[in-house]
Order: C-alpha cells, then sequence, then structure tokens
C-alpha cells in the first residue's frame, strides 16, 4: 500500500477502521439510517475513516466528531499548509488524523484522485460501510473495486441498494456490524 502523508498523534494502522461511503444524490430513508447510524457508532465509541466529501458523508463526520473515538479524514488531495480550524483541537486532543497519499502538489481533488483515495481508505478498513451507491455513480464502480478486496461490507436493507447487496455487501437495518472489534486502538 501507498504511503500517507498525516496530521495527527496516532499511526493510521494502529486502529480497527471502519469506512463510510455513500453516494453525493442519495434517498432521504437513507439518509436518516445513516445519521442514526453515526449516532450509533458515536456512543460505541467506533473508529471511522472516511473521504467525508459527499453531503452524508460530511454529516456523518460532524457525528463523529462529537465521540472521543478516533476519526481518520483522508484527503483527495495534498495536506493542507495550515489544519482547518474545526479539525485542529480534534488533532490536538490525539484522536484525528488528517491523510493524504498526494503530496503538496496535487492541490485539487479530481475524480482520479477521489478514486485512489477512497481504495486506500477501503484498504485501511477492517470493515466497510456504504449507505448509498447511486446506479451508475463513481460511488458504485469504487463498490465493484471494493468488493474484490475480500472485506466485511455492508449496507442499508433497502430497494435502492441491490446493486451493493449484489455485489456481495451484507445489507442490515442499522442495527448490526459487530461482528469483531468496534473501535478503537489494536
Amino acid at each position: 500500500m501507498q504511503e500517507l502523508n498525516s496530521i495527527g498523534k496516532f499511526e493510521l494502522k494502529s486502529v480497527h477502521w471502519a469506512a463510510f461511503f455513500c453516494s453525493v444524490r442519495c434517498p432521504g430513508g437513507i439518509i436518516l439510517k445513516s445519521y442514526d447510524l453515526a449516532q450509533k457508532w458515536r456512543t460505541e465509541g467506533r473508529a471511522v475513516i472516511g473521504g467525508f466529501h459527499s453531503p452524508v458523508e460530511k454529516e456523518v463526520l460532524k457525528i463523529m466528531l462529537r465521540s472521543t473515538a478516533p476519526v481518520c479524514v483522508v484527503l483527495a488531495r495534498g495536506l493542507p499548509k495550515r489544519v482547518p480550524s474545526e479539525f485542529r483541537k480534534h488533532i490536538d486532543n490525539g484522536r484525528m488524523i488528517l491523510a493524504s497519499p498526494f503530496d503538496g502538489r496535487t492541490k485539487r481533488a479530481t475524480t482520479e484522485s477521489a478514486l485512489k483515495r477512497n481504495l486506500i481508505i477501503a484498504t485501511l478498513a477492517e470493515k466497510i460501510f456504504v449507505a448509498y451507491a447511486a446506479s451508475g455513480s463513481k460511488t458504485e464502480t469504487l463498490c465493484h473495486a471494493i468488493s474484490r478486496l475480500k472485506k466485511t461490507c455492508f449496507t442499508f436493507q433497502h430497494e435502492t441498494n441491490e446493486n451493493l447487496i449484489s455485489l456481495g455487501f451484507i445489507a442490515i437495518d442499522g442495527n448490526v456490524m459487530n461482528n469483531g472489534s468496534n473501535s478503537g486502538t489494536k
């Protein structure tokens, strides 16, 4: 796996990560389930990694930042010269890492850099959760690649997620995903 540049006080590989992904456009029922799941993860102290780029992913990040669990944001561009103020206290408290597989010359996220970033996230994660991947979307393309990683992958039980279920993703109602470790460091 490619080396990551990071800002933070712990090692990425020392954590049992759960990755979270969701398409930009998402059905309302899945949005609500995603927020409920994030609240559950927050209560459990589950360590979460993601790009946190889509609207649902951003809201999940906001919820997770109110927990004490480790959080990792992986950028699809180089690390910033200055850490965004909303992340500074979490990094200083030793519970957040800001990471990137790109050097400072990559200033903007592209389709290619986002796919590379998301594959790295999936590789680092112990478990992968995709709330929704719209048919024909970049997230669905990512899910095809993820399905080949032979990792435990989950999605919500919902009629719009049949594309993920057909790839072998385990459909849950939002109350399950505990096979193995929930959170924290190894």
